[in-house]
C-alpha cells in the first residue's frame, strides 16, 4: 500500500532551508510509514519555480501553466507537508497565492503537517496563528505537532538541532499515523467541481 506525499514549498532560495525542512519531514514521515508497512511516494511542488504562472492564473482566473499541474499533484495527495518562509511575521506571499488558487474541497479531509522557517525562534506562533486557520478554513485535518525552524536550528551539531531533529520525527510520526489511517481514493480531479462562470464574472 503506498501513500502518496507531496511537500509544498514556498522557499525562495537555492539552496532554501524552507527546502530542506520540507525534505526533512517528508523522509522522516517516509520512514514511519515504512516502519507501519506502507510505502511512500513524495512528490514537491517548488512555488518559487511558480512564481509567474500564479500571477498569470490570478489574473485568467484559471489555472496555467505549471500550476495546473501543482494542483494536480496536490488533489491527489494522501497527505502535504506545508512549509513557508516567515515575512513580516507571517507566511509568504507566495506561499498564500498558491493556496488562494487550490479549488474549495481539494483539501478536506488531507492531513497536513505545518511547517515555517524564519531568522528567530520568537515567530514560532506563526504555525498557530496563520497557518493553522489557513488550512483549518481549507477544510485539511492539521497534525497537532508543527515544526518551526530558526537559523540557529541549522547548526552543524548541538542540543539545537537535536531538539530540530526530535520535533521532525515526531511531526512526521504523527503525519504518517493519520495518511495511514486515510482510505486512499487515489488522484482526484480539482476541476470536478469547478466555480460557477457567474462567480467568474463577479471576480469572486
Amino acid at each position: 500500500m503506498t501513500r502518496r506525499i507531496v511537500v509544498v514549498s514556498a522557499g525562495l532560495g537555492q539552496p532554501s532551508s524552507t527546502r530542506l525542512l520540507g525534505d526533512l519531514l517528508a523522509t522522516a514521515t517516509t520512514d514511519a510509514l515504512l516502519e507501519g508497512g506502507m510505502e511512500a511516494q513524495v512528490e514537491v511542488v517548488e512555488l518559487r519555480e511558480l512564481a509567474h504562472d500564479l500571477t498569470n492564473t490570478l489574473l485568467a482566473g484559471f489555472p496555467t501553466g505549471g500550476v495546473a499541474r501543482a494542483l494536480e499533484t496536490l488533489a491527489g495527495a494522501d497527505a502535504v507537508v506545508a512549509v513557508t518562509p516567515v515575512y513580516q511575521g507571517s507566511y509568504s506571499g507566495l506561499f498564500k497565492t498558491f493556496f488562494d488558487v487550490v479549488e474549495r474541497d481539494v483539501l478536506r479531509g488531507t492531513p497536513v503537517l505545518l511547517a515555517a522557517t524564519g531568522g528567530t525562534a520568537r515567530h514560532s506562533l506563526v504555525l498557530e496563528y496563520a497557518l493553522r486557520p489557513l488550512f483549518t478554513h481549507l477544510g485539511a485535518v492539521t497534525v497537532g505537532t508543527g515544526v518551526f525552524a530558526a537559523s540557529e536550528d541549522w547548526g552543524s551539531a548541538g542540543e539545537a538541532e537535536q531538539g530540530l531533529t526530535a520535533r521532525v520525527r515526531r511531526a512526521g510520526t504523527e503525519l504518517a499515523a493519520l495518511a495511514g489511517a486515510r482510505v486512499s481514493s487515489g488522484p482526484r480531479d480539482p476541476f470536478a467541481d469547478p466555480v460557477p462562470f457567474e462567480e467568474l464574472l463577479s471576480g469572486m
